[in-house]
């Protein structure tokens, strides 16, 4: 053939090809993901062509050839004019070398020709990703999660069958639901997708699959091949296995792997045949395994990612690995993430008497000891030692006759190992962590693992910060929580406290869902408030209810913040740069920043509560923000939002609060909870009742234990009055008075004082009248509590309700609303009922007349007007006060005293008989304008003359 025939035959071949102006393609070993998202991208580009460019997985690769391929406007990329490309879309990758089918698409359009790129993808952007001209990202778990809404938005139909393939990849990149990289918009998607027709049983089918006999094999391998490298604080687990074929769903058998030992992060190097593959898992932050692998040719996001390697050994690949991850992974703080601050440190001169009262007030097994300034440590002391001192009566001598002077210390950027070796093999149970405070200073021990005698080297320390302390505990739970064997049976704080929840805080970044959630002028307010903690160096957190009600889908309004530091110095500089004003209440650190809107903002230095006696008012310390979320009731108030910009979002839960908001459980801190505060019981119950949540049955069996041996003996009454009116004010506070009668706190209020099953009953007709009151949207302020509260004593004695009201010290205008009027209330209540009942038949159908009833009504407050509606036994009676709530008693004349003066009538009692009498006229109807009323009292005096 010579070269013009051959020429011919080109043209022939290159005029058959398929012109097109747009073309969808993704990265190759598509996934479901991958192809859902080239599905969804043909709908938004409507006359393109797919380049499907293959997959090795066979259940996906079995599915598309059967069910899916009729979906698709598909080409190979042999078949298609490149010359004719105006438009590429690539999805679910940014990665050029992982596109290498369109490649000649990509280099016209990096030189600025002809091409436009568009690229739409939901992993983490990493430095060589393509630019596109017009680019869509989100951080998402699934990309066709992102194109689903943009197709929801724009109101483009998609069918069942559509719809199947796109849910299945946003099951199958989340891990149905389960992967860290789970976002609120995948479920929102998947659900608007099953709206759409989207077959779940074709979906369960795909994604639940059953590992065959192979992949057990397979499996097994890879437990055995596991090597554990720890690496920069963290443990990275690799398993290296050859495999003469292919391994089919190598990635499903790595995510079965990570299930069933818990690990972290997990690196499988496979070679099959003569290609070698990482699929690799990751379940924190600091590691970013497509940021890792994506240094290797490959991708994904922080959570999931995959590489394929040619031309390079087993061994080279697994060195190679282990160079990044050393580069990538930041360096864990593993000092600062075990220790606790402040540290407690007595004076080397404190009675060994006081120094026990100390460890018994804060539950620690050790204290650090200091001579002169705080940080001139000299050494520590055990609760061992101090128990045998009182055991030998030497309680009155100080604790520097008997202390430990040999004590190693630590800087915060010590290993694990460090810390293990001076704690291990010096045998010490406390680890100050020290700070040089000097650059100069090079005689801190600090950053060696020699035993520094602190006697000899006082004056070294002296010129240094102590910031905190690690425990033994703490070391022997942070190295149990890697053995997969173990349970952590407690954990003990950084100065021994008990603390049965966790051993380091839960932490994730929510700022995301902070965007959605959270009002725009609220984000911003959070926003400046992290700002001004960072200008005045001090960490600063929005905690308790406000996290609590965030997550549940609650509005909350109350923002409380924490700040490791002078909670008031904070405050002032808030309070100046939003032009508010602060009232400081130095004696406990809190204070109030007002904002110029009214908007208020309560602030508190972190501190520590302890109680000298059950049920006694705390005593109030400063602290770290652990110990202070450690002082709170429940676990569900424990939940804290770093405001700081650098963590801005990152929400720390020390005690399992998700956990419990998941479940739906209250759950003390620790189990002297009620013994501490009693008044926890009533918070417990009013929690459980507004959340709709169960009391968990360790704190249910204190509860009873508290009330059996009655702590509440102690407790004022003013403070068991505070927490039952929080109750009583709950949107329906039937359920927790239901507790409260169950539990026999009644008795808390009085020894006579009890509810019953009538009483209860009368409770709902008070909370059926107050939903009719509430929506007349009348806008009148009341006592909703007070409603409750009347209704509660109703059946008590008079003696005891005073004694009551005595002991709950009610100020005289409440005393008088719940007792005195009440009783007026109850006797008024009784003459209505009683005159209806003698009422005739006839007449009984028009009740009470207007005037009549104003005057029977019109005495009493609001409160006591929805009192009888809810207890008024008759129906006639009732509907007669809501007659006068909703049309009569806002009722009044137009005559006033000016007028009587000008028709004579000289000023005195006169006056006040004339206009009721006007007033009653006008009541029944007899008088419609002022001119009426007017002849009303000239007929009045006429008729008097």
């Amino acid at each position: 053939m010579n070269e013009k025939q051959q020429k011919n035959n080109t043209d022939i071949i290159i005029n058959r090809r398929i012109k097109t102006d747009t073309i969808i393609t993704s990265h190759v070993n598509s996934d479901f993901d991958s192809v859902a998202s080239m599905l969804a991208a043909q709908k938004l580009y409507p006359d393109s062509i797919v380049i499907f460019p293959g997959s090795q997985e066979k259940s996906l690769r079995d599915f598309f050839i059967s069910s899916m391929s009729y979906l698709f406007n598909m080409a190979t990329p042999s078949a298609i004019d490149f010359s004719s490309v105006k438009t590429l879309v690539i999805v679910d990758t940014k990665q050029k070398h992982r596109v290498p089918a369109v490649i000649e698409l990509i280099e016209r359009s990096i030189s600025g020709l002809d091409v436009e790129l568009h690229i739409y993808d939901h992993h983490p952007n990493q430095e060589d990703d393509l630019k596109g001209s017009f680019e869509v990202y989100c951080q998402t778990g699934a990309t066709v999660t992102i194109l689903s809404k943009i197709l929801r938005e724009k109101d483009i139909a998609i069918t069942p069958e559509e719809a199947t393939v796109m849910a299945l990849g946003i099951y199958e990149d989340t891990g149905s639901f389960t992967y860290s990289s789970t976002t609120e918009a995948d479920f929102i998607e998947a659900g608007y997708l099953v709206s759409c027709g989207a077959s779940i049983n074709t979906i369960a089918d795909l994604i639940t699959r059953e590992i065959s006999t192979d992949q057990v094999t397979w499996l097994n391998s890879l437990l055995n091949e596991i090597t554990c490298h720890r690496i920069n604080g963290f443990d990275i687990h690799i398993s290296t296995i050859y495999s003469p074929s292919y391994i089919t769903d190598l990635a499903s058998i790595v995510q079965k792997l990570v299930k069933i030992e818990d690990i972290n992060v997990f690196f499988a190097i496979v070679l099959m045949e003569n290609k070698i593959t990482i699929v690799a898992r990751s379940r924190i932050e600091e590691v970013d395994v497509g940021q890792i692998l994506s240094s290797m040719g490959g991708g994904g996001h922080a959570y999931a990612a995959s590489a394929k390697i040619t031309d390079k050994t087993l061994a080279q690949v697994e060195l190679e690995l282990l160079n990044i991850i050393k580069n990538r992974v930041r360096i864990r703080q593993i000092v600062l993430e075990l220790m606790s601050s402040p540290p407690i440190i007595i004076d080397a001169m404190m009675p060994c008497s006081r120094a026990s009262r100390l460890m018994t007030r804060y539950n620690i097994n050790a204290l650090l000891v200091s001579e002169g300034e705080r940080n001139n440590l000299t050494g520590y002391v055990s609760r061992q030692v101090i128990e045998k001192t009182l055991y030998h009566n030497l309680a009155h001598l100080p604790v520097k006759e008997y202390m430990t002077t040999e004590m190693s210390t630590i800087s915060p950027d010590a290993d694990i190992s460090e810390i293990q070796s001076k704690i291990m093999e010096g045998k010490q149970r406390i680890l100050p962590v020290i700070r040089k405070s000097s650059p100069n200073n090079s005689d801190v021990a600090a950053t060696n693992s020699e035993s520094l005698n602190l006697i000899d080297k006082k004056d070294s320390i002296s010129d240094s910060e102590v910031i905190g302390v690690i425990t033994r505990t703490d070391l022997f739970n942070f190295l149990i929580s890697y053995d997969k064997n173990s349970k952590i049976a407690h954990h003990e704080t950084a100065h021994g406290r008990e603390d049965k929840s966790v051993r380091n805080a839960r932490k994730r970044n929510i700022e995301p869902f902070l965007k959605e959630r959270l009002d725009l002028k609220i984000l911003e307010l959070l926003k400046d408030i992290g700002m001004v903690g960072d200008k005045i160096g001090v960490e600063v957190f929005v905690v308790g209810g406000f996290v609590r009600d965030l997550l549940l889908y609650r509005k909350s309004d109350d923002i409380d913040i924490v700040v490791e530091g002078d909670g008031i110095a904070f405050a002032k500089q808030l309070a100046e740069m939003k032009s508010g004003r602060c009232n400081t209440h130095p004696e406990f650190g809190t204070a109030v920043v007002i904002l110029p809107s009214g908007f208020k903002i309560d602030v508190a230095s972190a501190r520590l509560e302890y109680y000298k006696a059950p049920a006694a008012l705390p005593t109030v310390e400063m602290s770290s923000i652990k110990l202070d979320l450690f002082r709170r009731d429940f676990t569900i108030n424990t939940l804290a939002i770093k405001l700081n910009l650098e963590e801005f979002g990152t929400i720390i839960d020390f005690f399992g609060a998700q956990r419990d908001l998941k479940d739906k459980t209250i759950r003390i801190i620790h189990n002297l909870s009620f013994v501490e505060d009693p008044t926890r019981i009533f918070r417990a119950i009013r929690f459980a009742n507004r959340f709709s949540f169960t009391i968990g049955k360790l704190t249910l069996s204190l509860i009873k234990n508290a009330i059996k041996l009655d702590f509440f003996k102690n407790l004022s009454g003013l403070r068991v009055f505070s927490e039952i009116k929080q109750i009583l004010e709950e949107e329906n506070p039937i359920p927790a008075i239901e507790n409260i009668r169950e539990y026999q706190l009644d008795r808390v209020i009085h020894p006579e004082f009890s509810i019953d099953r009538e009483t209860i009953a009368i409770l709902s007709s008070v909370k059926k009248t107050l939903a009719w009151h509430d929506l007349l949207y009348l806008d009148v302020e009341y006592l909703r509590w007070s409603l409750y509260f009347m209704v509660m004593m109703r059946r008590t004695p008079i003696r005891v309700c005073e004694e009551i009201c005595e002991k709950f010290q009610l100020p005289p205008r409440q005393r008088s609303i719940v007792l005195r009027d009440r009783l007026r209330a109850d006797e008024r209540l009784y003459l209505m009922e009683k005159s209806m009942a003698e009422k005739s038949a006839d007449v009984k159908s028009q009740s009470f007349r207007n005037s009549e009833l104003y005057n029977l009504m019109s005495p009493f407050r609001i409160e006591h007007i929805l009192y009888m509606m809810a207890t008024s036994k008759k129906e006639e009676v009732r509907k007669s006060i809501s007659w006068f709530y909703t049309q009569l008693k806002d009722t009044a004349v137009s005559v006033r005293g000016r007028d009587l003066i000008e028709m004579g009538v000289k000023p005195g009692p006169d006056y006040k008989n004339i206009i009721q009498s006007v007033l009653e006229a006008k009541l029944d109807g007899q008088l419609k304008s002022r001119e009426d009323e007017l002849d009303f009292v000239k007929a009045i005096l006429k008729k008097h003359n």
